[in-house]
């Protein structure tokens, strides 16, 4: 039986569209058990990805070189006995272990001085593979071979019962419909709608009838309870409420979801949430959300996407400007077109 080690992205939004990458290395190596080295963030999607037969912490932080530590973790995965190494991120640390764990066949792209650390180097046509999900599965096929579109979307499981629990523990209600709003994103603030755009739409949804929650990590709790203020209190702030496994399945219960361009937004994607999706310096056309069901609002300024972590012209029009009516009606038009539906269980 082969065994696979994927060498795992840090960001929650990449580690849910690895997901593709995972099932492809499965469907060409068929009986193929796939690892996942990766970090503690990103390991309860793991858990909701059948593909997924094992995980592995992955303890380093960003810029953390500390070979003896890493050559004690990679003797540990050498015990595994893996036959191949998909290393996804391009930095020459990730290309460290692999190597040091003795693993034979060692995947990923040219990148940072990898020679010798990856000997089963890809060049990487950016052209040819615009999107990240693309060159992800592009690792799992053979050198020179692109990978047959479209490419099945990244799917996770909820578990309702945990769900359900969760919800008793906060004292949430679950009798009447539910959109969540993502309000973070970790890369930085030309990825944020401003929280008075948010209060506004969550009156809105509340003056319809709708619960409004706010998920994201105990670095969005400021900006969820100045939301949750500013809505006069009709949006629950569940930012830092939660862990991720928590949100995930708290999310499987809503039947629409509004997000940044975020880790939760690819979440709430591969849920199959019906989802507007908001886009400021950042663009749709490398890291879209995954969903059939998704529409994207952006203003399409001439300076956006800059791809900057803080607007270099210092106003963020890209979505200040970004009216909270226009989000309200896309929201309407993708609820008219797709009924809440059964979402998928563990």
């Amino acid at each position: 039986m082969k065994k696979i080690l994927v060498i795992g992205p840090s960001w929650v939004g990449d580690g849910v569209m690895a997901q593709p990458l995972y099932r492809r290395l499965l469907e060409r190596n068929p009986g193929a058990e796939v690892h996942v080295f990766a970090p503690a963030w990103t390991l309860p999607l793991l858990a909701r990805m059948p593909e997924v037969s094992r995980a592995h912490l992955n303890p380093f932080g960003h810029g953390q070189l500390q070979l003896g530590e890493r050559w004690r973790t990679a003797r540990a995965l050498a015990r595994e006995k893996f036959d191949q190494a998909v290393i996804l991120p391009g930095s020459l640390k990730s290309a460290l272990i692999p190597f040091m764990a003795g693993i034979p066949l060692r995947t990923g792209f040219t990148g940072e001085m990898r020679y010798g650390l990856v000997n089963d180097r890809r060049e990487l046509d950016e052209k040819a593979l615009p999107m990240m999900i693309e060159r992800f599965c592009a690792l799992a096929e053979a050198p020179g071979v692109t990978p047959a579109l479209p490419i099945a979307h990244p799917k996770l499981c909820v578990n309702r019962d945990a769900g359900q629990a969760t919800a008793v523990r906060l004292g949430l209600d679950l009798s009447r419909p539910i959109v969540v709003m993502c309000p973070g994103a970790e890369y930085g603030p030309a990825k944020r709608w401003p929280a008075r755009h948010f209060a506004a739409l969550s009156r809105a949804f509340a003056d319809a009838g709708w619960n409004v929650w706010l998920f994201g990590s105990n670095k969005d709790a400021e900006i969820g309870k100045a939301i949750s203020e500013q809505a006069g209190g009709s949006a629950i702030n569940l930012c830092g409420a939660t862990n991720l496994e928590e949100a995930i399945d708290l999310m499987g219960f809503a039947s629409l979801a509004v997000c940044n361009d975020s880790g939760l937004m690819h979440i709430a994607a591969a849920l199959e949430l019906p989802l507007v999706a908001l886009y400021g310096s950042s663009s749709p056309g490398f890291t879209p959300p995954l969903s059939d069901k998704a529409a994207i609002v952006s203003l399409n300024l001439d300076c956006s996407p800059c791809f900057e972590r803080v607007c270099p012209l210092q106003h963020t029009d890209c979505l200040e400007k970004m009216q909270p009516e226009r989000v309200w009606q896309a929201s309407q038009t993708l609820l008219q077109r797709f009924a809440p539906e059964h979402r998928h269980e563990s």
